[in-house]
């Protein structure tokens, strides 16, 4: 299977674009921090903040079901498919040519 240039994908593709993918919307923000509902559970807690996102960054973690990663991460635990797959599936999403690794591409 051809390999995908992960580096280059994170810097492409941002945390916002993958969470406005998801139909994220954030209860509240401060800054670059972005606060909601985890879109794999119900939040437990009244304000439905247990949802934290560094847009930023590009990293998100959920204080009630302990997920976190980046935005590749994301996508895949939200699809429910492996790491590469998904990211494959997200280029194809947004429409881009996915970064495959130079090696891959002799024709």
């Amino acid at each position: 299977m051809p390999g995908i240039d992960y580096d280059r994908a994170r810097e492409e593709i941002t945390m916002e674009e993958v969470l406005t993918l998801m139909g994220f919307e954030p209860t509240s923000r401060n800054g670059d921090q972005w606060y909601g509902g985890c879109p794999f559970h119900a939040c437990a807690s009244r304000r439905r903040r247990c949802f934290s996102v560094n847009v930023a960054l590009g990293v998100y973690n959920c204080h009630e079901c302990h997920r976190k990663g980046q935005q590749l991460q994301l996508w895949a635990a939200y699809i429910d498919v492996p790491l590469h797959p998904a990211t494959i599936d997200l280029y194809w999403t947004l429409g881009r040519d996915v970064p495959w690794l130079a090696e891959f591409n002799r024709s």
